[in-house]
């Protein structure tokens, strides 16, 4: 009887690693010393064919979940039905961005009378305006004192009037693209219950949320009434 072979343990560890195929290294110690197993063909046959099996399994598992995860962030925008409904609609929008810098009131040159007679509708209708703006601005700005305060109100206000006819439980749904953030859509909400007549919604990005990300650059309004869109503005970039 041939007798026995010794091998190191690390070393028998290491024809187990290289067999399922992987590099791995190990340092031999010649103090531990154990009978060869029939590891080698262990190795062959059915047990090499499962532990294959077994890779593929973790691997397929793998794929399946990180294509699930993109498919369900493609398709997060889209969850909504479309199905327009007469009885909602807005009616109009109106969109304030408050910027660090104060407005200036540009000066008019050449004031002669026949100057000031061809003017006169003009002047007078951007005087309108100039009182509408420093007013929109100061209404924005009120309670503003400190510095963190003034940046925490700088940014741009979105405004939607819209109207139900009948009283439902809608969810107005407000999505928008930033500068800085390209493509990537963004959502803010605001739920009403038994609600109709003609309402108001006011959303905001201001603060670290404009300077960080920018201005926006697309944006819609989504009027939701159980788990449809019934009514939809959007401007003229979105797509």
């Amino acid at each position: 009887m041939r007798p026995a072979e010794f091998y190191s343990a690390d070393l028998v560890l290491g024809w187990v690693a290289r067999a399922a195929g992987l590099e791995t290294r190990w340092a031999h110690r010649p103090e531990a010393r154990v009978p060869l197993p029939d590891f080698r063909s262990a190795l062959t046959g059915s047990h090499a064919a499962g532990l294959i099996w077994v890779m593929r399994f973790t691997c397929a598992v793998a794929l399946l979940l990180s294509v699930s995860s993109v498919a369900a962030a493609d398709t997060e925008q889209g969850k909504f039905p479309l199905a327009l409904n007469p009885d909602f609609q807005f009616r109009k929008a109106k969109i304030y961005t408050l910027s660090q810098n104060l407005p200036v009131n540009k000066g008019q040159k050449g004031n002669t009378p026949t100057t000031l007679t061809k003017k006169a509708s003009s002047k007078s209708s951007s005087v309108v305006q100039e009182a509408s703006i420093n007013f929109e601005r100061s209404y924005r700005m009120y309670g503003a004192v400190t510095a963190l305060d003034q940046r925490q109100r700088f940014g741009q206000y979105f405004d939607f009037f819209w109207r139900a006819k009948r009283p439902s439980d809608l969810t107005v749904r407000f999505e928008y693209k930033q500068e800085k953030l390209r493509a990537f859509v963004q959502a803010k909400e605001q739920a009403y219950q038994n609600v109709h007549g003609t309402n108001r919604s006011e959303f905001r990005v201001v603060g670290d949320e404009y300077f960080d990300d920018g201005e926006v650059l697309a944006w819609r309004c989504l009027l939701i009434e159980h788990g449809r869109i019934v009514a939809e503005k959007r401007s003229f970039l979105w797509d």
